[in-house]
């Protein structure tokens, strides 16, 4: 049979897009190397806890049209992502806001807190931040850097914060607020349910194959196809002509615990 589309990866785009296509009269292919669809998304039950399997995802948006449209496959929790650093023990509110800025210095005003990481920055003598480390002193302080970023970015990205671009560290949030909602998106949440299930909501009655490596079948794939879309990882794709890309991935370790909050 030939196809109009081969989609190479049952992930969120993927997904979107075969559903799309479908209903535009496309005929699709959809193939994953994965055992299972959803990609990075994926979500698995394990003692009735819709489990991230490749790390947590919050759903959020400030587009209306993406957020209907989402809500086609799946009902949305109220959730808000309001994470917690642990350093030796002191628990900081993250994102950045005045909660964490009251705990690492006992200021209660946006004014204390600014003049607080200014004294910081000019101590550390940053006119024109050149990497992350000084890009993050001239956001946040000295303290709170060496607290809560530096030891985490080094491990994430495998090289000293010296070495890194600033840009990394900008898109940040920072609030002088009392606001420990980590994103300012108006729509957020977690699909009820789990997004497998979105995703297999939107591949309903399409031809899907897992297990299937596009890239070690890719002459023999293509030709089922007058086009392909291909939603995996870039350098793979060009066989790391150009080495393979900076990003780095974070490994997972899991354990079940008999409590009723962890």
């Amino acid at each position: 049979m030939k196809y109009d589309y081969l989609i190479v990866g049952a992930g969120l785009f993927g997904a979107v897009f075969a559903c799309e296509a479908v209903k535009a009269g496309k005929a699709v292919l959809v193939v994953d190397k994965r055992p299972h669809i959803a990609g990075n998304v994926y979500t698995e039950d394990v003692e009735g806890i819709h489990v991230h399997k490749y790390g947590a995802h919050i759903f959020h948006t400030n587009n209306r049209t993406v957020w209907n449209y989402v809500n086609q496959f799946a009902e949305f929790n109220r959730f808000t992502n309001s994470p917690i650093a642990n350093y030796h023990g002191e628990l900081y509110s993250l994102p950045f806001n005045m909660y964490t800025f009251n705990k690492m210095w006992g200021v209660v005003t946006p004014e204390e807190a600014t003049a607080k990481i200014e004294e910081q920055r000019k101590v550390a003598g940053i006119i024109n931040p050149q990497n992350l480390e000084e890009q993050a002193i001239s956001l946040v302080g000295t303290d709170i850097y060496e607290k809560l970023i530096k030891g985490y970015t080094e491990k994430q990205w495998g090289r000293p914060c010296t070495e890194l671009p600033a840009f990394i560290i900008k898109r940040l949030p920072v609030r002088l607020t009392f606001d420990n909602n980590y994103f300012n998106a108006l729509y957020q949440g977690i699909p009820v349910g789990g997004y497998t299930n979105i995703v297999a909501n939107m591949l309903k009655g399409i031809e899907v194959k897992l297990n299937c490596d596009y890239l070690e079948s890719k002459e023999e794939l293509d030709k089922l196809a007058d086009k392909v879309v291909y939603t995996g990882p870039i350098d793979a794709y060009f066989n790391y002509n150009l080495g393979p890309l900076e990003y780095r991935s974070v490994r997972f370790e899991t354990e079940v615990l008999d409590k009723p909050n962890f």
